[in-house]
C-alpha cells in the first residue's frame, strides 16, 4: 500500500544530474571506400552510484554493414544491462557490436544503443572512441585500395533478424496497482488491491507479460466484520491492499495473504487461481506490505513493514508464525520503505521494497535474516504515461527463458494506478538494473521472448450479457452484496436491498473498472419492476461521484444527472447529490452511457447521455469534473446501483453492459 504519508517527489530532480558530451568523429576502415563518423554520447540520467548512457553513431563515409564500437572508461565505470547492442567488457575496454537488425548503415545513417552503467567515485566521458578498430582523424578519409582477388560465385544474401515486435506501456490501462506477480510454468499471475470492493484480491493471467485477462480471485467475500456490509459502519479505503501472492510448488498451492484493518493477516489459498478460495489461517499480526518467499527447501518466509522491515518463517503448513525479527532499518536519507516482495536468486535473498511514490529499491543478503545491504534500483524516474506519476513498488518475475522483467505501477489519477513493465538485468555481482530509454522508464521495449500462447486471452473490454449463473470476475461490488437481492441468469436482476438516499450506503452496486486513456460505459436497463421512490442509474463512483439514473416517484419515471456525490477524508458521506438535469422517460427499457477522460491529470470530465432506443442517444446534464486526488487510492469507476428510498421491493435487470474504447 502506499503510505499515507507519501510524498510525489519533482521528476525534474533526476533530470538535472543529466549531461551530454560532444560529437566525436571517428574514422571507419572500408576498402576502396570513404570512412568516417561522429559519435555523440550522452548520459541520460545520473543517480547515486550508476548512471545511464545513449550512444549514437552517424555514418559520415561509405555504408558499413557490421560494426563494433570501442571505447575506454577512465574512471572504473561498469557496464550492466544495455539494448539494441551486444556490449562485453574486458577491465576500462568497452566494445559495443552491433545486434542483427542495425547491422548496416548506410552513407548518412545511424546507429544508436544504450547502456545502464555503475561507478564509484567519477563518471568522466569517454574521450575517444574507435569504429571498427580506427580512431577518429577529424573527417572522412579514403582507404587505400586493396589487392584483387579473383571473383567468386555469389552467395544468397541472408535476411538479417527482424527486431521483435514491441509493447507499450501501461501493459494494461485499469486500475490494478499494488502488484504483486508470479510465473507458473508458462502462465503468469498477477495479484492487486481492491480495497473495500468485494469479491477481493483479483488474479489476472497471461501468457506473454504484456496481454492480460481476468482469472478470478482470492478473496471470495470481506469476511472481516460487519462494516463490509455496510452494516453499522463502512470499509472504504480499507480491506485488501498490499497483499502477497505466490505458488508452493510441493502441494500444488497458491497462497495469498494480507493485513486487514491493520491487526491481523489473514491467509486464503486454492489449488487452481479460478477455482475456489478458502480462509487457510489467521495470524494475529499485521504482516504489513507483506512478500511472500517459498524457499528451496519449502520453507515459508514473509518479509513485510514500513521503515523497519522484518521477516516471519511460517509453520510447514503455512497456518502459524515460527519466528519473527527485525533485518533492516531504513536510513534517514532514504526516509520510507515498504511494500516488500520476496526472492531467492543464485543463493542470495531480495527485499524488493519502494520508497512510495518516487522510488524503488532493494535488499541483498545471503540469509533470509541479513545482515541485508541495500542499493536504489530508481529514483524520481520520469515515467511512461504523459501527466502520470514515477514507476514504482510491484514486482519481479523471470520468464522460462531466465529474462527477468519489473512489473510497476504508476500513479494516473483519477483513472487509478496502471501497471507498467520494463526489462531487468544483473549485474555480475548481483544486483539488478532497470533497463530505461532516454533516460526514463520505456513507453516502448521488445515483447518479452516466450513461447507462443496456447489460446488467446480475454478481452479486457467488451460486451458482459450475463448469461450466469455468477458474475464474471471483471465484475466487483461496492463492500460485499445481500446475495439475497440479485441474481445472474441472462441478465443481472437488482432487487433493491438498502433504503436510503445516499449512494454511498446502498448495498449491491456493482462496478466496473475504468479502461484508459478514455472509454465509454453504456449499460442497458430493463426497467419495468421499480417501485416508487427507486433510484437506478449508472455512476462515475469515487469519493466525489455523479450519474445519469431513473427516478420512479408518483407511478412515473424520469430520465436525471446528478452530481454532487461527496465524501470527507474519513469516507463519510458529505453529499448525497443534486439533480442537475432531467427528462421525461416513457417505455420500461433505457440505455444509460457514461464516457470517461481518465488520463492523469486535472481537469478530466464524464458526461453522460441516454438513449430510448439503443442507436441515437442525447446528452443530460453538465459534464463532471474527476477528482484527482490520490487519497481514496481506488480510482474512479462505472457503476451500476438501484436503491430504494422509501420500501424495498423493486428490481431493475441489467440485460447488458459495454465497456468501448473510441
Amino acid at each position: 500500500m502506499v503510505s499515507r504519508r507519501r510524498s510525489r517527489a519533482a521528476v525534474s530532480a533526476l533530470l538535472a544530474a543529466t549531461g551530454l558530451a560532444g560529437a566525436v568523429l571517428v574514422a571507419t576502415p572500408a576498402a576502396h571506400a570513404a570512412a568516417g563518423c561522429s559519435v555523440t554520447y550522452t548520459k541520460t540520467s545520473e543517480w547515486q552510484g550508476g548512471f545511464g548512457a545513449s550512444v549514437s553513431i552517424t555514418n559520415l563515409g561509405d555504408a558499413v554493414d557490421g560494426w563494433t564500437l570501442t571505447w575506454l572508461f577512465t574512471g572504473g565505470q561498469q557496464v550492466g544491462q544495455h539494448w539494441n547492442a551486444t556490449i562485453t567488457q574486458a577491465g576500462a575496454t568497452v566494445s559495443a557490436k552491433n545486434v542483427a537488425y542495425n547491422a548496416a548503415i548506410p552513407t548518412g545513417g545511424k546507429a544508436e544503443f544504450g547502456f545502464n552503467g555503475s561507478f564509484t567515485s567519477a563518471n568522466p566521458t569517454p574521450s575517444e572512441f574507435r569504429l571498427n578498430g580506427t580512431l577518429c582523424t577529424g573527417g572522412v578519409e579514403p582507404t587505400a585500395p586493396s589487392t584483387p582477388t579473383t571473383p567468386t560465385t555469389p552467395t544468397t544474401p541472408t535476411t538479417p533478424d527482424q527486431p521483435a515486435a514491441n509493447f507499450t506501456n501501461p501493459v494494461l490501462w485499469q486500475d490494478f496497482a499494488d502488484i504483486d506477480i508470479i510465473r507458473v510454468g508458462n502462465a503468469y499471475y498477477y495479484s492487486a488491491s481492491t480495497m473495500h470492493y468485494s469479491p477481493g484480491a483479483p488474479i489476472l493471467r497471461s501468457y506473454d507479460l504484456v496481454n492480460w485477462e481476468f482469472a478470478g480471485h482470492s478473496v471470495p467475500k470481506l469476511d472481516f466484520g460487519a462494516k463490509y456490509d455496510l452494516n453499522g459502519g463502512r470499509g472504504y479505503v480499507r480491506g485488501i491492499w498490499a497483499s502477497f501472492f505466490n505458488h508452493r510448488a510441493s502441494n500444488d498451492t497458491y497462497y495469498w495473504g494480507g493485513c486487514v484493518d491493520f491487526a491481523k493477516t489473514y491467509i486464503y489459498t486454492a489449488t487452481a487461481v479460478d477455482g475456489q478460495w478458502s480462509r487457510h489461517t489467521t495470524i494475529d499480526k499485521c504482516y504489513y506490505d507483506a512478500g511472500l518467499l517459498v524457499d528451496d527447501d519449502d520453507t515459508m518466509y514473509v518479509a513485510y513493514g514500513n521503515t523497519t522491515l522484518s521477516v516471519a518463517q511460517l509453520s510447514k503448513d503455512g497456518k502459524t508464525e515460527v519466528r519473527s525479527q527485525q533485518v533492516f532499518q531504513t536510513p534517514s536519507n532514504i526516509g520510507t520503505l515498504e511494500g516488500s516482495r520476496f526472492y531467492k536468486r543464485n543463493g542470495s535473498y531480495y527485499i524488493f521494497v519502494t520508497r512510495p511514490a518516487n522510488g524503488q529499491y532493494i535488499l541483498k543478503a545471503s540469509s533470509p535474516w541479513g545482515p541485508y545491504t541495500v542499493q536504489q534500483v530508481l529514483l524520481n524516474l520520469p515515467g511512461p504515461i504523459s501527466g502520470g506519476g514515477v514507476p514504482h513498488q510491484g514486482g519481479l518475475v523471470q520468464t522460462q527463458n531466465g529474462d527477468w522483467y519489473y512489473m510497476s505501477f504508476v500513479d494516473a489519477y483519477p483513472g487509478g494506478r496502471v501497471p507498467a513493465l520494463a526489462p531487468i538485468t544483473w549485474t555480475a555481482d548481483g544486483w539488478p538494473r532497470l533497463q530505461t530509454v532516454d533516460g526514463r522508464w520505456g513507453v516502448t521495449y521488445p515483447k518479452p521472448n516466450l513461447p507462443p500462447p496456447p489460446r488467446q486471452v480475454e478481452p479486457m473490454t467488451g460486451t458482459d450479457t450475463f448469461p450466469g449463473p455468477t458474475l464474471k470476475p471483471q465484475w466487483e461490488w461496492n463492500h460485499n452484496p445481500d446475495t439475497t437481492k440479485f441474481s445472474v441468469s441472462n441478465g443481472l436482476k437488482l432487487s433493491t436491498a438498502t433504503v436510503t438516499n445516499d449512494l454511498y450506503a446502498a448495498r449491491n452496486t456493482v462496478t466496473r473498472r475504468i479502461q484508459g486513456p478514455s472509454s465509454t460505459g453504456t449499460a442497458t436497463l430493463d426497467l419495468t419492476s421499480m417501485r416508487d421512490g427507486d433510484r437506478t442509474g449508472l455512476a462515475m463512483l469515487r469519493d466525489s461521484s455523479a450519474y445519469i439514473g431513473v427516478k420512479r416517484d408518483g407511478g412515473r419515471n424520469r430520465i436525471v444527472m446528478v452530481n454532487g456525490l461527496t465524501m470527507d477524508g474519513n469516507w463519510n458521506t458529505t453529499g448525497t447529490g443534486t439533480e442537475v438535469a432531467s427528462a421525461a422517460l416513457t417505455g420500461s427499457k433505457v440505455w444509460l452511457r457514461a464516457t470517461a477522460d481518465i488520463r492523469p491529470g486535472t481537469g478530466r470530465q464524464a458526461r453522460f447521455s441516454y438513449s430510448t432506443d439503443g442507436v441515437n442517444f442525447t446528452p443530460l446534464g453538465t459534464a463532471f469534473t474527476l477528482n484527482n486526488a490520490w487519497q481514496f487510492f481506488m480510482g474512479y469507476r462505472f457503476a451500476v446501483f438501484n436503491h430504494a428510498t422509501q420500501a424495498l421491493g423493486g428490481a431493475v435487470t441489467l440485460q447488458r453492459f459495454d465497456l468501448t474504447t473510441p
